[in-house]
């Protein structure tokens, strides 16, 4: 009798402890915070994969009910019933994701690890169901006699056509390897980006000898040598392979050999055949890739992938990048033998390699137009762009934007402003994070805490996240940027518009939930403006003096547009022709990745001088990232943003009736209409190339 009273009193001490635990787990509780935000203080790496079982628990009992209803299925009880499923899983994956590429670390890995399979076997479990697909399949069948409004009818055809591209329609003994390969590319895709993480994160290039920073301008010196105090190496330098490193050295730095030792390590990340190698992990990514294309009877992955694409097919795709390389690779070829030139003149006696490109562009660039990249900096002191990028969203739309101190963030770098119409109505929130550190992955991404949608007639404001690599400051001097930096982080905030802005009832088609080669319209265009003279006035002023920057200056900037432009665009279109191999291959073996690289780039004649953008070991936007057969996405997409822009330069930079249409048919509506038809709605025709050819320099 003892012993039983003794297994009830520990049953019930087990319970409440789970019901402790469980009222401690802030995703478990309605959040109090200002705008409802993340209350990040309270959340720990605990407190998520109880929240994922949770969450998938939640949203199986929501599909059950669903499948179950003995009412016909319609619209309401199906569609808008699923789309409205999974709160919990709505809630704790953005944050979880949104941390681990900015805050990331070993617990937050594992966890990745472990939750990734269990998300992607939920995820099947749901595009497999036989029951709910049938239900879907009966509304889509009867659409036709169905009084939907154009949003309604859009998602009843994405879901459809999810559903079939999810295996739906599968038989059930392919469904069962459909499910194989989609939980093991989920954790083959989560590995690659680790690697590639860990690989930049471990070089560092110490240097102890002040001969060999010569060249190198003293800001960047100053952040070298607080990058070393920082690791207790006093009265060293240190320069590692984030982009804010990276690049000056290349520019600057006068050590050739210290040049090709940054650009080599740069270049093999991924490749070094250790523990963080990545090349049998592609080959394995691009085989069940092909496997899973070839079981929903597409040839090859890439076509899988463009059927939802504005591109359609990859001849289109191809056709599109071959009318920009010839063109492309002969200005490369002209800007190689000048710097050659550049490097005999110089009483060098080396070849030309992609460790000197940068390089000599610097010293070139100054030659010809008189203008160094340092020249710009002070005129792009980091808050200084961001009072501009504020400036034009109040001249187009405008917006307003409200610092918010107060509210929970995830790290001290992190800045939070309300954004809100002109009026002071809400319109949502937006996190800022500048700067890297070893737990953020590199590049600059713009992505989501809340997306925006109506749920029960209540509209759900959306809260967005910018994170970049800028130049931190250093000592009492603010950050300054480069002028790449100010583009990026430009074309990061247009995301962030696209997101904010979003006006649609229904989460899978909000905001930036459009067609890959469609989404990169908003961002892209917002480079248009950071470029112009006209508005550079405005906002580009020395930190120092708060002088504007000069006509000198500007005339230069426009004088030099077309400089090295064969380098940006080979560079860039080299990448999107490796990605189009990889994803058209149709021969299911396994391959040797270094050898199938080389082979794409000799097929193409790329010149030795220059290296792909990104190299197939640490291609994360197509191996990690959503970009797998659609880098080319990018040009695709200024072609639209280049055509945009004309509009605005037909009726003023900041013409209110163009920015309305462009607001209401870009950035409200999503994904709920064709992106062409949407395209068309704003500009009153079809993009014209002419506008992205001229300002490439490819005319």
């Amino acid at each position: 009798m003892r012993r039983l009273i003794l297994y009830f009193f520990l049953m019930i001490m087990i319970a409440s402890s789970c019901k402790t635990g469980e009222a401690e787990n802030p995703f478990f509780k309605t959040w109090e915070t200002a705008f409802q935000v993340p209350p990040f203080e309270l959340i720990q790496s605990k407190h998520f994969l109880p929240a994922f079982q949770e969450g998938i628990s939640q949203q199986e009992s929501e599909i059950e009910a669903i499948v179950s209803n003995t009412e016909a299925p319609d619209f309401f009880n199906t569609l808008e019933a699923l789309e409205y499923s999974g709160l919990l899983l709505s809630k704790v994956g953005p944050v979880f994701y949104n941390l681990l590429s900015s805050l990331t670390n070993d617990e937050l890995q594992n966890i990745a690890k472990e939750v990734s399979p269990l998300l992607s076997s939920h995820s099947d479990n749901i595009s497999l169901n036989p029951d709910l697909f049938a239900r879907i399949q009966v509304v889509y069948e009867g659409r036709e006699n169905l009084d939907l409004n154009p949003e309604q009818a859009k998602l009843l055809e994405e879901t459809y056509k999810r559903f079939v591209r999810g295996g739906a329609a599968l038989e059930e003994e392919k469904q069962e390897r459909f499910r194989e390969i989609n939980q093991r590319l989920s954790i083959l895709t989560l590995q690659f980006g680790d690697n590639v993480l860990a690989e930049t994160n471990r070089f560092q290039l110490i240097i102890d000898n002040e001969a060999d920073l010569s060249g190198l301008p003293q800001a960047i010196r100053d952040a070298a040598a607080e990058s070393a105090r920082n690791l207790d190496l006093e009265g060293k330098w240190v320069f590692t392979l984030h982009g804010p490193s990276l690049w000056p050295f290349l520019q600057y730095a006068e050590n050739r050999d210290l040049r090709e030792k940054m650009q080599t390590a740069y270049a093999n990340r991924g490749n070094n055949n250790d523990e963080y190698d990545n090349k049998e992990i592609i080959s394995e990514i691009v085989s069940l890739r092909l496997e899973r294309a070839q079981m929903l009877g597409f040839s090859n992955h890439a076509e899988f992938i463009l059927a939802e694409r504005m591109a359609k097919n990859s001849e289109t795709v191809d056709a599109f990048l071959m009318r920009l390389w010839p063109s492309s690779v002969e200005m490369a070829r002209k800007e190689a033998a000048e710097f050659q030139e550049m490097i005999n003149r110089e009483g060098e006696d080396f070849q030309l390699q992609a460790w000197d490109w940068w390089f000599y562009a610097e010293k070139l660039r100054k030659e010809k137009f008189d203008l160094e990249e340092e020249v710009l900096r002070p005129y792009f002191e980091l808050e200084s762009v961001k009072q501009g990028i504020f400036l034009l969203c109040e001249k187009l739309f405008g917006l307003q934007f409200v610092p918010q101190k107060e509210i929970p963030a995830y790290h001290q770098d992190v800045q939070a402003y309300e954004v809100t119409e002109e009026d002071g109505t809400h319109i949502g929130i937006i996190y800022m994070d500048f700067f890297p550190r070893e737990s953020k992955r590199g590049g600059a991404w713009m992505s989501s805490f809340r997306e925006q949608s109506v749920r029960n007639g209540e509209f759900i404001h959306p809260v967005v996240t910018i994170n970049g690599n800028f130049s931190r400051p250093v000592g009492d001097q603010p950050a300054l940027l480069s002028y790449d930096e100010m583009l990026t982080f430009f074309h990061e905030f247009g995301h962030a518009l696209h997101g904010l802005l979003a006006n649609t009832t229904y989460p899978s088609l909000s905001g930036t939930n459009v067609t890959w080669d469609f989404v990169e319209l908003p961002s892209q265009i917002m480079e248009n403006w950071a470029s112009d003279p006209e508005f550079l006035k405005l906002f580009a002023r020395h930190y120092q003096t708060g002088e504007a920057i000069p006509e000198e200056l500007l005339n230069k900037l426009k004088e030099s547009s077309l400089f090295n432009q064969g380098f940006a665009n080979t560079e860039y279109l080299a990448a999107s022709f490796l990605d189009m191999s990889f994803h058209t291959y149709e021969r299911n073996e396994k391959m040797d990745v270094a050898s199938f690289e080389k082979e794409s780039m000799s097929t193409i004649s790329l010149i030795p001088e220059i290296i792909p953008r990104y190299r197939s070991t640490y291609f994360s936007h197509i191996f990690s990232g959503g970009y797998s057969a659609g880098y080319y996405s990018y040009r695709w997409a200024e072609v639209l943003d280049s055509d945009a822009y004309e509009a605005f330069r037909e009726t003023g930079l900041f013409d209110s009736e163009t920015a309305n249409r462009f607001r209401e048919f870009i950035l409200e509506k999503g994904g709920t209409e064709d992106p062409m038809e949407l395209y068309v709605q704003f500009r009153g025709r079809k993009p014209d190339e002419k506008p992205f050819l001229k300002k490439r320099g490819l005319l």
